[in-house]
């Protein structure tokens, strides 16, 4: 395996030494005097190194690597400390934490990594292959299943930590600070008091995603369920809290306190676009000649219009533009027969037969042993002609209503979320429902914004539609069989 192959298999960004520093006077700062020192995955020993001279009173400092040269590093660099090499995942945590004095301090920069990405070029640094988040298939098929490797170290290191007295302090994205936090909390892990504080990870580490200090202290008994938000190292106030409230992490505490009324079951069904994962094949451009398109692969090629719909990706939706392309739909409903566009639309089946070993590979496995060329998240509703719709990348909460063009339906793709109208009015009231400062402080208390998707369809549909019509002295209606919106005057 080349270098950059394995620096990739491990997460291998080696902590510079100034933020380890910082990191580790920050929790001197906030008064803590551990007994014992643990780096689990201590590479050349940076936090090592910053924790004996944060706490010199300490005398017990265990560094841990896989690597033999880091080790040799870490060594030579903290001669005092007892560095190890070996590989997290086969080392018995419980029994090596049961046995030293406390208050421990575990602190560290465990891999910024995924299990798929260390899958990809055939790592085997994982831990065993299990559903540790308890996922539903459903939920493990569409690629939730895939985690960071600091993710399954800090919920290990915190599940061998709870009922002592300890505090684990580890530099980590701030998504992956958030499930380590949900997952102790709901799992009753002795936690007393948590916060996390920003680091910022492109001049840090080169990378460019949102990073923070993780600190979690542990007490026997105790229970809590907040974490303190600060902007960095060296803030000593904090600027907001999220927090487990029920079964749903809140992502500002004071926004829900005054908007968590809101919170229940919508009476109108969010839906997300459709599904095809082919977009150089399924998303094609109309040229002057109304018979003639041009897909991603440069093809110009002559479609019926049966199976074409003009369509707005996600960007084109947050940025209020007007369709400029088309989305051939095989199917009205999931696992509807296509073999009927051989008859109906010969031109666009003959198309269809010219990329099926592209369509035929699609690699999720929503599409097996379905009929041939299907999508995905199809039916009724998304050929709704009215629709209020949300881009679920962008970082805007901005409801748009989306109705026909050159006399279609306009259809969505799978990264925008939609509710289904009848006509203009109905679509018109409810984005303005959905635009006042009522529903935005409401969203506003559970986004976080630094996620991957911010908006989902589990947190639209979070919101008691029924509720805010009623603060908004409007009158609303519950849906047909569809989810399509019924809303009164």
């Amino acid at each position: 395996m080349s270098a950059k192959a394995r620096r990739a298999e491990f997460g291998d960004f080696q902590t510079p030494d100034a933020l380890a520093q910082s990191a580790c006077d920050l929790l001197s700062r906030v008064g803590l005097e551990p007994a014992s020192i643990v780096e689990p995955t201590c590479g050349t020993g940076a936090f090592l190194k910053a924790s004996r001279k944060a706490f010199p009173k300490c005398d017990t400092l265990l560094g841990y690597d896989v690597n033999p040269e880091h080790v040799r590093v870490a060594r030579s660099a903290v001669p005092r400390a007892l560095v190890r090499c070996e590989e997290f995942f086969a080392k018995d945590w419980e029994t090596t934490l049961d046995e030293l004095q406390e208050p421990i301090l575990v602190v560290g920069n465990p891999p910024w990594v995924t299990n798929s990405a260390v899958g990809a070029i055939s790592g085997t640094n994982l831990p065993v292959k299990s559903n540790f988040l308890g996922l539903s298939g459903f939920d493990a098929i569409t690629g939730k299943s895939n985690f960071d490797i600091s993710e399954w170290i800090l919920m290990c290191l915190l599940r061998c930590l709870s009922g002592r007295s300890a505090t684990l302090a580890m530099l980590c994205k701030t998504v992956v600070a958030r499930k380590v936090l949900l997952h102790a909390w709901k799992h009753h892990v002795g936690v007393a008091r948590t916060a996390v504080y920003k680091i910022d990870a492109l001049a840090q580490f080169g990378a460019a995603v949102d990073a923070c200090l993780l600190v979690c202290e542990l007490q026997p008994g105790t229970s809590s369920k907040e974490c303190e938000v600060h902007p960095s190292l060296e803030s000593c106030e904090s600027t907001s809290t999220f927090a487990l409230r029920g079964e749903r992490l809140v992502a500002d505490l004071a926004a829900h306190k005054a908007h968590g009324h809101l919170s229940g079951e919508s009476p109108l069904k969010w839906r997300s676009g459709i599904k095809h994962d082919c977009s150089r094949i399924m998303e094609l451009r109309p040229t002057e000649d109304r018979r003639l398109y041009v897909n991603g692969l440069g093809e110009t090629v002559e479609l019926e219009a049966d199976f074409l719909f003009p369509m707005l990706k996600s960007s084109e939706l947050a940025k209020g533009a007007t369709p400029s392309r088309y989305m051939l739909v095989t199917q009205q409903t999931v696992g509807e027969d296509t073999s009927v566009i051989a008859d109906r639309a010969p031109l666009t089946w003959q198309y269809l037969e010219s990329h099926a070993p592209t369509l035929d590979s699609r690699s999720s496995s929503i599409y097996r042993n379905r009929p041939r060329f299907s999508v995905f998240g199809v039916g009724g509703y998304s050929f709704a002609p009215w629709k209020v719709a949300i881009s679920g990348f962008y970082k805007q909460l901005d409801f748009r209503c989306v109705g026909p063009f050159d006399n279609k339906c306009v259809v969505l793709d799978d990264t925008a979320y939609f509710l289904a109208c009848q006509s203009e009015d109905e679509a018109q009231k409810i984005a303005v429902m959905l635009n006042s400062e009522k529903a935005k402080g409401f969203f506003n208390s559970f986004v976080f914004w630094d996620a991957k998707r911010p908006i989902t369809a589990g947190l639209l549909s979070s919101l008691d539609l029924g509720c805010l019509a009623r603060q908004l002295g409007v009158a609303a209606f519950p849906q047909d069989g569809e989810g399509v919106a019924r809303i009164g005057s």
